[in-house]
């Protein structure tokens, strides 16, 4: 690393600025104290006052305030400033109004401390004198590594700080590397995305490679064009997706290709490409003063560059006089790189994915809701669907969805109430009460819970903690649990944020009183809403009620079940009133000391669900003291109270948090600083819409059964790519990939076949790689995926883009099961509707395309995405519907036994669904072959095992065959 040395004109700037700061800070003040006085009048102003004379004394009085007021705003910029130069963290914050001030106090701070920072660098701390390197390094690895405490105060804020700002020096560092190779070259320029010739397109890589001599500083590219409106009207938002005829400006030190110094002296462009490209030139970040010197910041260290395509055809560049670039200062180089890192979500809302419990448990009971939805539908429907598909969100709700799909993680919430559980059934075996549990922490995959107080050494796997009151389980542990009949032993956890590496999971049950927070009004709500989202859906509890006092009441829709509404604070205590007697009377009764020993051994099966307010508006002074007493025994209940504050005095509170403008969770006292878990207002509405769109009472308006994608099923609709995933994987029209990334691109070409609406990049990397994946490996994955499926004859990719950046596929790709949907809605809805012959003939080709389940032969572990899908109840019942139509069409005629050959054939995929039976039931019954429906009954009896024959199944066979039973009985 190379040290620049302070030269005597820096101490000679560092004096005269420590010069000016004095006079501006100290003298100014000094001199209006000594040589004005106080301005303003030592009393009340009167009526009277406003008629006096103005005098000479009066304009100076006025003067002097505005002085002392430029002096206040001053003083503030120094100390921003100061804060922002000392700590070498962040971009420093701007104090309104002061931009000249703030301007001329960072010069002179800037100035003061670079001899300063000089001389630190050199300085070793108190803490090092007589250590080693070594030994005053290992205890802060040791510190860093131990689980945050609830009652401990934050540890190793200096070792935070420290990594923090020497990631700060490498980017910065990075960045003054990029900027020397590009800043002294001359020209921005300008290069036109060219048409593909064959199989070839052109690509960010590519072009970089040969204008750049780096493929990996692409990035450069993206981060100087992103998001900038391009001739066709749409904008780059991934690197892995341009189109030709698009205008990409290029770093200073691009060269190669037809150079020209203006657009219009070019000889070899056009007019409209000269328009352009002066169009284009006027967007972006130097159209207002900043500059795509940020983007340049990688350089080529960025990360490495997935595959790529070579590219056809010749270059197009204009180059622009280095005068027209405006320069760009340290601070805007910093929020161009926070910015270009905040976009990492593509537009998806960062609230929910950074979420993981949250979104996994809205993602699970939004799925089960619309499996719901689904099969009430079919089955209150005869001989026909009603609601085929549910309802494709669009707007806030697709981006919400999205981002639920995204940041959910239903294998943590999976392990997590698995390892409860468990603990709960292995305490029972022991005949120990399960221990009171304040908090839990899950750091890197790990479970950490933390006690009110020591409770024993724990069962196995489980281990001690960092010190008597932690129970800890790894990651690997947990992986061993399987299922177990036990009531849910903590149902009251909800995340409320996370602090380094580890989230916290509050156990709001065991608070011993209420738990109260401060803070503006919109940031509490958005905290309330995520608590009541996640305890209304989470899948670590099995029964409980929750209930919302001065917000929420659109909540609702998540779960009726769980949550209800009350109106004020009146009506809240006179109902918690009733319930904590009646709680104190039935543990009484049996003998429990608290609702914990209820849970565990023989009165389990009492559950002992748990009840959380939450209230959000502030009570009043005598109301608050009412909940404190109802609080001080709650705990012991199985109730527990979090109660919003805007004074953060609260009487009764045993914990006190506060909530902040920048989303951190304070908590002093239990030494918690915490990045808040928050669901604003706007995804809290968007949420709600997709469960209400769900909802299986919904009337829906528009037709029910029309499928999302139509496919052209004459012979002049014939596709280029044909796709079989109904039953075994098969792919017609396209090579087979080599290599071991042949499983992964048939992956993501199902998840696209299976949302012909269009799957955000985003949420196709989350399916494919659950633990995450860095955009370089997604960007090339997308590069060869789009190379596999080609283009169609007109050149235009199959793998395409829409409005809002979400992939999509060309309409010459195609799967079976948009062609069994299209048959079945053409014969029920279409051409089939008036002829009868075309009709039946639609209704068989559609039963023939059936081989079996969806994707019959996928690997194991792979495709695990599908579980949050509806595709595995839908095909099913697809099947069902399209034989039972089939059924019906050879009926008409008294064709029984093709009616019996169609149903069978149903039956192979969707072998759970009764009305398949019924009608297998009457047809074979239409045949006069007593015999045979006896047959078919008692293979029917085997079928339902012990749970026996559904009643509406068992009087259906009283009415075709009265002797059933006693013909089922004599066959034995």
């Amino acid at each position: 690393m190379r040290i620049r040395r302070r030269s005597f004109g820096d101490f000679v700037k560092a004096f005269f600025a420590f010069v000016a700061l004095a006079v501006l800070l100290v003298g100014v003040p000094g001199a209006l104290a000594t040589q004005i006085g106080w301005p303003l009048p030592d009393g009340v102003p009167s009526f009277d006052w406003l008629q006096q004379e103005i005098t000479v004394h009066t304009f100076l009085n006025i003067l002097t305030v505005i002085v002392w007021l430029a002096w206040a705003q001053f003083t503030a910029c120094v100390l921003v400033e100061m804060k922002a130069a000392l700590s070498g963290v962040g971009v420093p914050g701007r104090v309104p109004g002061a931009g000249p001030s703030q301007l001329l106090a960072r010069q002179l701070v800037a100035a003061l401390l670079l001899v300063g920072a000089t001389a630190a660098s050199f300085t070793p701390g108190l803490s090092q004198l007589g250590n080693s390197y070594d030994a005053n390094q290992k205890p802060t690895v040791a510190a860093a590594q131990a689980t945050p405490g609830l009652f401990a105060q934050q540890q190793e804020q200096a070792s935070g700080a420290a990594a923090a700002l020497a990631e700060q020096a490498s980017h910065a560092a990075a960045h003054a590397d990029a900027g020397g190779s590009t800043a002294k070259q001359g020209d921005t320029k300008y290069y036109r995305i060219q048409p593909p010739e064959g199989r070839h397109h052109d690509s960010l890589w590519e072009i970089a490679q040969r204008h750049l001599g780096d493929g990996r500083r692409y990035k450069e590219i993206f981060e100087l064009n992103k998001d900038r409106v391009q001739p066709d009207g749409s904008k780059l938002s991934e690197a892995s997706l341009i189109r030709p005829g698009w205008i990409m400006e290029m770093p200073g030190d691009a060269r190669g290709g037809d150079l020209v110094e203006m657009p219009d002296e070019a000889p070899n462009v056009s007019p409209d490409v000269q328009q352009q490209i002066g169009d284009y030139a006027q967007t972006g970040d130097h159209a207002q003063g900043g500059g795509g010197s940020g983007a340049q910041s990688g350089g080529g260290s960025g990360a490495q560059g997935g595959g790529h395509e070579h590219a056809g055809g010749g270059a197009t560049q204009v180059s622009v006089p280095d005068q027209q670039r405006p320069a760009h200062d340290t601070g805007h180089q910093q929020a161009t790189a926070v910015g270009a890192e905040s976009d990492s979500s593509f537009g998806l809302p960062e609230a929910l994915l950074t979420a993981p419990l949250l979104a996994a448990g809205l993602l699970g009971a939004l799925g089960r809701r619309r499996r719901q939805a689904l099969w009430q539908s079919a089955f209150g429907a005869v001989g026909g669907r009603r609601g085929m598909e549910p309802p494709t969100p669009s707007g806030d709700a697709q981006d919400v969805q999205d981002a639920l799909l995204v940041g959910a993680d239903p294998e943590g919430v999976r392990l997590l109430d698995r390892s409860l559980r468990g603990l709960a059934a292995s305490l029972a075996e022991e005949s120990r009460a399960l221990p009171v549990v304040y908090a839990a922490w899950l750091s890197n995959g790990d479970l950490h819970l933390q006690l009110a107080q020591p409770a024993g050494k724990p069962p196995a796997p489980w281990q001690q903690g960092q010190d008597q009151t932690f129970w800890m389980l790894s990651r690997t542990d947990a992986e061993r649990y399987e299922d177990v009949d036990t009531a849910a032993p903590y149902p009251g956890l909800v995340s409320l944020g996370t602090m380094d590496d580890s989230r916290l999971l509050l156990n709001l049950e065991a608070v011993p009183g209420i738990v109260s927070l401060s803070g503006r009004e919109a940031d509490r709500a958005a905290v309330f809403a995520s608590v009541a989202a996640e305890l209304a859906t989470n899948g670590w509890s099995d029964r409980m009620t929750i209930t919302l006092v001065g917000f929420g009441e659109d909540l609702t829709p998540l779960a009726p079940n769980r949550i209800r509404h009350l109106e004020d604070v009146e009506a809240l205590v006179e109902t918690m009133e009733a319930e904590t007697r009646q709680r104190r009377g039935a543990l009484g009764a049996a003998g429990h000391d608290s609702v914990l020993t209820g849970r565990t051994g023989p009165a389990q099966h009492t559950r002992w669900a748990p009840h959380l307010v939450l209230l959000a508006a502030q009570p009043s002074a005598e109301d608050a003291v009412t909940l404190a007493e109802l609080a001080a025994d709650a705990s012991r209940l199985g109730i527990g109270y979090l109660v919003g504050t805007e004074t953060g005095d609260l009487p009764g509170a045993a914990w006190e948090m506060e909530i902040t403008g920048e989303g951190k969770l304070l908590a002093p006292l239990l030494g918690l600083e915490l990045d808040a878990q928050l669901l604003p207002v706007a995804q809290q509405r968007a949420v709600v819409e997709l469960f209400v769109e769900a909802d299986p009472e919904r009337e829906s308006d528009g037709p029910a059964t029309t499928p999302p994608f139509l496919v052209d099923i004459s012979e002049q609709g014939r596709p280029a790519v044909y796709a079989r995933l109904v039953g075994p994987y098969e792919i017609i029209g396209l090579d087979t990939p080599d290599g071991e990334r042949s499983a992964l691109l048939h992956e993501a070409l199902a998840l696209l076949l299976l949302h012909r609406e269009g799957v955000h990049p985003r949420v196709l990397s989350s399916a494919l790689w659950p633990r995450g994946v860095t955009d370089d490996v997604r960007s090339a994955l997308l590069d060869r995926l789009r190379i596999w499926l080609g283009t169609d004859p007109d050149g235009t990719p199959r793998l395409g883009r829409d409005a809002s950046g979400r992939l999509t596929l060309a309409k010459t790709v195609v799967s079976d099961l948009d062609v069994l949907r299209s048959l079945y809605h053409e014969a029920t809805q279409g051409k089939g509707v008036d002829s009868r012959a075309v009709r039946g003939r639609l209704l068989t080709d559609a039963l023939v395309l059936v081989r079996g389940p969806l994707l019959a032969d996928r690997p194991e572990g792979r495709y695990r995405w599908l579980t949050h899908e509806i595709v595995d109840a839908q095909l099913p019942l697809l099947v069902a519907d399209t034989g039972l139509a089939l059924c019906e069409f050879h009926m008409e005629k008294n064709r029984a036994e093709k009616a019996i050959e169609a149903l069978q054939a149903a039956l192979r995929t969707a072998p759970a669904d009764e009305r398949l039976w019924h009608e297998l039931l009457r047809a074979t019954h239409s045949t006069g072959d007593s015999e045979r429906l006896t047959e078919l009954a008692t293979d029917l009896i085997g079928r339902s095992g012990a749970r026996g024959l559904p009643p509406r199944t068992e009087a259906l066979l009283d009415e075709l065959l009265p002797t059933w039973r006693d013909a089922i009985a004599a066959t034995g």
